[in-house]
């Protein structure tokens, strides 16, 4: 009797154990980016005296996110590279072409998240790999949100996070780099880039 009452227990241990693993999962929701309120800006100096502004649209993807466990949040990314845009179209059909992000070839950069860190009240850390041209290096955003979620005029929740990093184009395979008289470059291989996402639950 007493062995049986143990297996009994040991039973109700476990079954209570996937029960509660269960309740943590299902508290993860999906979310999906919404590409209409969503970019990706880039900033890059040009001859070491100014800083060209530009961004991508096409952002989509989708983020499993539970606020409760933030660190066990995934995200999965696209970018549309055609859709880059810095206000100079002679400059945006030249970015387009295989001396920088080879539309032709290469007509998305993707993301795909590795690891989530907290870093503070509001603040994550997300370690990913990037693929710009075939090529996927590691990349750290720092994360303001998600912010807490709101109904919009379609009665859909939404809820919206804003990320930075920096990242050498060169070691996308980005190499552009003509020398000016004076020894400087004409592009800088440092690009700063700001994320601004919008997200519908699905």
């Amino acid at each position: 009797m007493a062995a049986a009452a143990a297996v009994t227990n040991s039973m109700r241990f476990v079954l209570g154990l996937l029960l509660a693993s269960g309740a943590i999962y299902a508290q993860a929701v999906s979310w999906r980016i919404d590409p209409q309120h969503s970019s990706a800006q880039f900033s890059v100096k040009h001859m070491m005296i100014s800083t060209v502004r530009g961004q991508f649209g096409g952002v989509k993807g989708n983020i499993l996110y539970d606020p409760k466990n933030p660190t066990a949040a995934t995200v999965e990314a696209t970018i549309d590279c055609s859709t880059v845009n810095t206000g100079e179209p002679k400059r945006d059909a030249d970015l387009k072409t295989a001396q920088f992000f080879d539309v032709k070839n290469y007509p998305v950069m993707t993301f795909k998240s590795t690891s989530v860190e907290t870093a503070g009240a509001g603040k994550l850390k997300v370690t990913g790999s990037l693929t710009i041209n075939a090529i996927t290096r590691t990349v750290v955003l720092d994360l303001d949100g998600p912010t807490e979620p709101i109904i919009d005029t379609q009665h859909r929740q939404k809820i919206g996070v804003s990320a930075v990093t920096k990242i050498s184009r060169k070691e996308f395979g980005i190499l552009y780099n003509p020398i000016m008289e004076t020894g400087g470059v004409t592009v800088s291989d440092e690009v700063s880039i700001l994320l601004e996402i919008e997200l519908i639950k699905n």
